[in-house]
């Protein structure tokens, strides 16, 4: 993300409709009555919130992930006073450092936290860790951490974070291409190290980790296993479609465009999407590129109309039956709320929703165990987005 919830960020405040995307040229806004949605307060008051999330099946309890190292639960309505986990006292927080993911084990309880410490490199470490839930619910010990892995990283910046299981039960994790600009070590085209890569992962045969036989790129020489796909700058969210296992990865830009590329649910991994050599849909650094064997992204969106994707889900609530299927992504720095359908390998239906437009920076998306959608803003608040105007 671009320098993740430094407050002086200047932002463009151009807020026209112009979207590319695949199979539809360009945004619409949705005529009035259409879809009626609006923005419904959950809570306000929190410390550079980065995420939400909840534990499978758990209908009373939101976690909210705040970047100073610190998790809150918010329980039927009302956000608890106590943090379920404080790690404060290990968490790097400079430029784009900081507690950045979180995820439940599907079937035995862990949570899986990720975050940076420091570290020998001019960036510190990121590190994926397991933690035990004790006899509280609402408490967790920072005293049962497990470390699963810990990665060098060269510059402060681009440290992606997320941390997802998987369809399949597999964790998977998303780091960007190690910093600075314009990938200056080349980690996004290096399969041989986990930079600019999102990575696939089995927590539960064997420690810290084993590495899935069928991952894409296993036994092959100059490749490292973990990789699931790669060519990323900063995978700054991603999710799975909760009913067809489509992967949707928003990743962030350099100067000119951001970018949403898809992964259906069926592929076995291995793609390369592009960067360096593609920035969006574009060639980077260069007129002409070989695009040959990069995947496109099935939407772009240019730096006229924002400066930093912040990636969503696929809405499967049953508030509105309307948005099913429907993909949701916002920007940073403009603080506006979009929207498309992923349909035979494209992007359709682009949508801009104005009822949405928070005008504050957005740093991501939740989804509850209803499947229904809220959005997390670096000031602190938490929406949900609600059917009605």
């Amino acid at each position: 993300m671009r320098q993740l919830l430094r407050p002086a960020l200047a932002a463009t405040a151009f807020l026209g409709l112009f979207l590319t995307c695949a199979g539809d040229p360009a945004g619409t806004t949705l005529p009035p009555g259409a879809v009626a949605v609006h923005l419904e307060e959950v809570v306000k008051g929190l410390n550079m919130p980065v995420l939400l999330t909840v534990a499978p099946g758990d209908t009373a309890r939101l976690f909210v992930v705040e970047k100073r190292g610190t998790i809150r639960i918010i329980k039927n309505g009302t956000l608890l006073p106590s943090p379920f986990i404080d790690l404060s006292d290990r968490v790097t927080t400079r430029s784009e450092q900081g507690l950045l993911g979180m995820a439940f084990h599907p079937t035995d309880g862990r949570v899986v936290l990720s975050y940076t410490i420091e570290g020998s490199a001019g960036g510190g470490r990121s590190r994926i860790a397991t933690f035990t839930p004790g006899a509280n619910p609402d408490v967790l010990d920072p005293a049962t951490e497990q470390i699963v892995l810990t990665l060098d990283q060269p510059y402060g910046n681009h440290n992606g974070g997320n941390v997802v299981f998987g369809p399949d039960g597999y964790l998977y994790t998303g780091y960007g291409d190690g910093g600075s600009g314009g990938d200056p070590q080349g980690h996004g085209q290096n399969r041989d190290d986990l930079l600019g890569s999102l990575l696939r992962l089995d927590l539960d045969h064997g420690l810290p980790y084993t590495v899935p036989a069928d991952n894409p790129f296993v036994g092959q020489a100059g490749m490292r296993g973990e990789v699931w796909n790669w060519g990323m700058r900063n995978p700054w969210r991603f999710s799975f479609d909760r009913t067809t296992g489509d992967l949707y990865i928003a990743d962030v830009g350099q100067n000119a465009w951001e970018e949403v590329d898809v992964q259906p649910g069926t592929s076995a991994g291995g793609e390369n999407y592009g960067w360096a050599i593609m920035e969006g849909d574009h060639c980077y650094k260069s007129m002409v590129c070989d695009k040959q064997g990069l995947v496109r992204p099935v939407l772009e969106y240019g730096h006229n109309d924002g400066c930093s994707i912040t990636g969503g889900f696929v809405y499967r609530g049953q508030a509105i039956p309307a948005l099913a299927g429907t993909y949701f992504y916002g920007d940073y720095c403009n603080g506006w709320v979009r929207s498309f359908v992923y349909r035979n390998g494209a992007a359709t239906d682009a949508a801009s929703w104005p009822t949405l437009d928070t005008k504050q920076q957005i740093t991501s998306f939740g989804e509850d165990a209803h499947g229904e959608l809220y959005i997390v803003l670096a000031g602190g608040t938490i929406y949900r987005i609600a059917p009605g105007s």
